[in-house]
């Protein structure tokens, strides 16, 4: 398999508040390594924001601010989000996403370079109905049944993504994967070519 010459890769989902700018409310991340995902290292978290959760946002991940009433703040938790995240390859379904806020929550963060698996799935499925998550896992046949949570929560969705990407790349060398999933002007970038903005996967962000 092409995935023995990947590096360890962290694949990264956030949940939000609802709030502009919004606030993160949880956040997982979900190994990749050996071309196989590591569901027994990842690590997931609430979060308590500073402004009260939507109740649009609720609908949508299901957290209420009484689920996170005794969470960390972001305050409590940033050091250690930084060390784990710090010089590593992130990976994400629409990128643009979690890079953003992240930055945004540690000004400081150097990632080694951002994987986008939207990207990807629009480049290697580019006949399927669509490439939001709702839509290209069950046209790849990928089979969540094992994966616990429910979908738009953080652990589920960062785990169905890391499935995703396998399905999609485990043949591909690195620099392959790189060439097809690194968006331009992100860390890791080859290529200074976009594809049009795919707005099916709709985020609080």
């Amino acid at each position: 398999m092409s995935t023995s010459t990947w590096p360890r890769l962290l694949v990264v989902d956030v949940e939000g508040s609802g709030q502009q700018p919004p606030d993160l409310v949880e956040l997982a991340v979900v190994p990749v390594e050996g071309g196989r995902v590591r569901p027994e290292q990842a690590r997931s978290t609430l979060i308590r924001p500073p402004q009260p959760i939507t109740r649009f946002a609720t609908g949508v991940h299901g957290l209420t601010n009484q689920d996170v009433e005794a969470a960390p703040a972001w305050e409590m938790i940033a050091s250690q989000v930084l060390a784990d995240l710090q010089g590593a390859w992130i990976v994400a379904h629409h990128a643009s996403t979690e890079y953003t806020v992240l930055t945004r929550h540690l000004p400081t963060w150097q990632p080694a370079g951002v994987l986008d698996t939207l990207r990807l799935a629009r480049h290697l499925a580019p006949d399927a109905p669509g490439h939001g998550l709702d839509k290209i896992i069950p046209y790849l046949g990928i089979d969540l049944s094992a994966v616990p949570g429910q979908r738009h929560r953080a652990a589920f969705d960062a785990h169905a993504t890391a499935l995703l990407l396998l399905a999609l790349a485990e043949h591909l060398t690195f620099d392959e994967l790189r060439a097809a999933a690194v968006p331009p002007n992100m860390p890791g970038a080859l290529s200074a070519l976009d594809p049009e903005p795919d707005h099916e996967e709709q985020t609080l962000w």
